[in-house]
């Protein structure tokens, strides 16, 4: 048996005090109340550093990069103490026939209990010839390294749903992991995910030893259970017909909504609203810029980033919320109707009605 996690903490010098506050913050980023410290640490002092193997395809590496800005825990700590990284091609030490000889002992002397991280999609088109590594295609790596998996983790929209490289018309024949392997995958979309949703997946499975709760698309349901656009602070803007309708107009300065210049947050389920990036600092519509839509599949292929949807699934007002915008600019009046309508009446049939009185006024 290898050496538990408290006992690399140990060695690495950390006291009991400071190992309980990493088991304090590893319970947070899991999900847990922080008074779940003691389970944690319970379980620290028994499990083994699980060895993660990193695997990396059609990608632009931006998920690398979006992690190693984790912050809660700092990943650093992650890497080093609590996870045992025997693989990846961008972070580990080793090259060439050393690094191939990690990726093997991995899998020999750890089956059944290491977790596979994969960031990019795998070509399958002409026999996978797109993406090799050590001379063998990616697809055969992928299906090498998933057998003897305990859990497999896609990053990014390029291993979860292809992204740019499976856009149309997909030359390579760009395929997201969970197409590829007889196992399941826990699908972390996004054009790079959040680091600290990142972080967060990967301290449940160690905290927990279990995958998160996921949604039909195997996505973290407490990650992207609700769409950018429920949590949006630029949301009281949409409801009041209140939108930009060019980058630099005065509502663009005024921080309306964006959603008339392209914003596809009604339709993107992510956490970036909440969690936000750079330890929480902003995110794209805080910075000015309307969502693409990255953790959606086909977000590529979805029309152009500038010209908003006319239409989207939704409750209320939202699938008539176009129209009902245009209809605010017409006149004050109409401004003051059209705002009563869309805070309090969740009603289509009402809505179509008052909308149509009001295009007769006008």
């Amino acid at each position: 048996m290898g050496k538990t996690i408290w006992e690399s903490l140990q060695e690495k010098g950390y006291n009991r005090r400071q190992f309980l506050q990493l088991c304090g913050m590893a319970a947070a980023v899991a999900g847990l109340d922080r008074t779940a410290a003691a389970q944690v640490a319970a379980a620290f002092e028994k499990k083994e550093k699980p060895a993660v193997l990193w695997m990396h395809f059609q990608e632009c590496t931006c998920c690398s990069e979006s992690f190693i800005r984790a912050s809660h825990p700092i990943v650093a700590d992650a890497l080093l103490d609590v996870l045992s990284l025997n693989y990846s091609e961008t972070l580990m030490a080793p090259s060439g026939f050393q690094a191939e000889k990690s990726l093997k002992d991995t899998m020999e002397k750890n089956k059944g209990k290491y977790i596979v991280l994969v960031e990019g999609a795998v070509p399958t088109e002409h026999n996978g010839v797109y993406c090799m590594i050590g001379g063998k295609t990616a697809q055969s790596i992928l299906q090498e390294v998933a057998k003897d998996a305990a859990a497999i983790v896609a990053w990014g929209s390029c291993a979860s749903n292809g992204c740019v490289q499976a856009a149309k018309p997909n030359p390579t024949g760009a395929t997201p992991i969970h197409k590829l392997v007889d196992k399941p995958v826990i699908n972390v979309p996004g054009c790079p995910p959040i680091a600290d949703v990142m972080m967060s997946v990967v301290t449940h499975l160690l905290v927990l030893g279990q995958t998160p709760a996921l949604d039909s698309l195997g996505r973290p349901r407490e990650f992207y259970g609700r769409r950018v656009h429920d949590t949006c602070y630029r949301r009281p803007n949409y409801d009041a017909g209140l939108f930009v309708e060019s980058f630099d107009d005065e509502n663009a300065r005024k921080g309306y909504c964006l959603y008339k210049v392209g914003c596809r947050g009604p339709v993107t389920y992510n956490a970036c609203s909440v969690v936000k990036w750079n330890e929480g600092t902003s995110y794209p519509v805080q910075s000015g810029h309307g969502c693409i839509g990255c953790s959606e599949e086909g977000f590529w292929d979805n029309g152009p980033f500038y010209q908003h949807l006319n239409a989207f699934p939704g409750f209320g007002i939202e699938s008539t919320a176009d129209t009902i915008g245009t209809a605010v600019g017409l006149t004050t009046l109409a401004g003051v109707a059209a705002h009563a309508v869309v805070t309090n009446i969740r009603k289509h049939k009402v809505i179509a009605e008052v909308h149509a009185e009001e295009q007769k006024e006008s």
